[in-house]
């Protein structure tokens, strides 16, 4: 989670929020564990030291991790292997105890012997299940990657940051602008003017006038020539990104107004319809909405139990969602001015991390849970849809036209599913293409017959790719 003083990298580093430290501690121990697969003092390459090969060492190496993989899943399997051949040999024994307490009995045969038969072929049959189920995933694990270069392509890397990008825009209109947030919290762009609004560290929101200058068309990125780089992203110095390197841009240093009374870290903000409010989400357990003019405090809203992590607004009606550790969202509805009445919506077991907004009448969130959850917003007893992950889910987006759901994880993953939460893809990912630390954020953008998705994260990078929506939709 972002932190005070987004001005200080040094003040950053030291102020991490709880769930860094959380993420930390696992990887050390997921280092621990691979270390000791191998003899002390032999590295992964030095295994294949010797053996007559001429592939590269970095593609070796990639390949032991793949192959290392595997070994870990079979591993896993064996060992439930095992204990299913325990309960069946415990079945075995409680059956047979059962049979002595019957005189003449032979607990061998007759209906002893069937239902211990029937128990056994169940056990069978659920570890025959098992086996199937987790070699089709290592297989179908290995045919996505192909299959999600042909939908999802990538078109550039934007880099130039020298810290994390917590959070990332696009213009709602041309001139196509993005935006990447890092020394502070969170940016969204004025759905018609050229303004930009940022929450950060320092308990204050900024509003920013820019003006676009477009520069002179460029030729293409070379994407074959990135595939065919075979450097490993292991061996990079911490920060360095393939790409062309930062840019000149022009500075933006008066921010037009300044937006405060909050107590705490400000770490997200977003416009109302209309652009006439601004709403804000802090640390202290609030959500301030204020006024585009005067910048003035109109209302705050209280509630939450813990601190807030995001906010979001509705694109065509006045309504508000703030998300929070204290694993619920909440409902604000401002179309009635002179009843503001607000829904909890609980189902999640973790912190909440990102609720938005779809076109219709739909809200998705996302959690430290790694579920995510569609909810009708005429039903909210209950999600339509949940979406299970094997790993934390960060600041989602969805898409306007298609409704397609963007899930930014803690493994560097990026999935899309549908809003009945059936997988469409998973962005290609490899040392050298995709993100290399934790994805903190998506945000799409369909302009024309076009469909472009962009992400960021604590690699100092954004991505921009190209969704191939037919190709995707026919996957489906």
């Amino acid at each position: 989670m972002p932190v005070e003083g987004g001005s200080s990298s040094g003040s950053a580093s030291a102020a991490r929020h709880p769930k860094q430290k959380r993420k930390a501690h696992s990887l050390s121990i997921r280092r621990t564990n691979s270390t000791e697969e191998r003899p002390p003092g032999i590295q992964r390459g030095d295994m294949l030291e010797g053996q007559d090969s001429k592939l590269p060492i970095s593609l070796r190496n990639n390949l032991l991790d793949l192959f290392g993989q595997i070994e870990r899943e079979f591993e896993n399997l064996y060992i439930e292997n095992l204990e299913l051949r325990r309960e069946i040999d415990s079945l075995n024994e409680r059956l047979t105890g059962d049979g002595q307490t019957i005189e003449g009995g032979d607990p061998t045969k007759g209906a002893l012997k069937t239902k211990a038969s029937h128990s056994t072929s169940q056990l069978s049959q659920k570890l025959k299940t098992t086996y199937k189920a987790s070699t089709s995933k290592i297989v179908s694990s290995f045919k996505a990657t192909a299959g999600s270069r042909a939908v999802c392509q990538l078109l550039k890397e934007y880099v130039g940051h020298r810290d994390g990008i917590w959070d990332l825009s696009v213009t709602r209109n041309p001139p196509v602008v993005l935006g990447t947030a890092s020394a502070v919290n969170s940016i969204k762009f004025h759905p018609t003017e050229q303004m930009a609004l940022t929450a950060s560290g320092d308990q204050t929101a900024h509003i920013w006038r820019y003006m676009v200058q477009l520069p002179a068309p460029q030729p293409p990125p070379d994407v074959s020539a990135l595939c065919d780089d075979d450097q490993d992203s292991s061996d990079r110095e911490e920060g360095e990104v393939d790409g062309e390197g930062p840019c000149e841009v022009p500075t933006v240093r008066l921010a037009t107004a300044t937006l405060k009374s909050h107590q705490g870290v400000v770490i997200a903000a977003d416009w109302l319809v209309g652009g006439r409010q601004v709403v804000t989400a802090s640390w202290d357990r609030a959500a301030n909405l204020y006024e585009l003019e005067t910048s003035e405090l109109v209302h705050t809203l209280t509630g939450h139990d813990q601190e807030l992590t995001h906010c979001c607004t509705h694109p065509t009606q006045r309504l508000v969602v703030t998300s929070s550790r204290d694993t619920t969202f909440r409902l604000w509805d401002f179309r009635d001015p002179s009843i503001h009445s607000v829904n909890v919506f609980q189902g999640h077991t973790d912190t909440v991390t990102s609720a938005v907004f779809t076109v219709g009448d739909n809200v998705v969130s996302g959690s430290d849970d790694r579920t995510v959850k569609v909810w009708d917003l005429k039903n909210m007893r209950s999600p339509i849809a949940t979406i299970r992950t094997d790993s934390a889910v960060n600041r989602i987006s969805v898409s306007a036209n298609q409704r397609i759901i963007a899930l930014p994880h803690d493994n560097r993953q990026v999935r899309l599913f549908d809003m009945s939460g059936v997988r469409l893809a998973r962005l290609p990912r490899s040392n050298r293409m995709g993100h290399r630390r934790m994805v903190c954020c998506t945000a799409w953008n369909e302009e024309n017959q076009s469909c472009n998705l962009f992400t960021c994260g604590f690699d100092r990078q954004a991505i921009g790719w190209n969704i191939n929506i037919p190709a995707l939709l026919q996957e489906k």
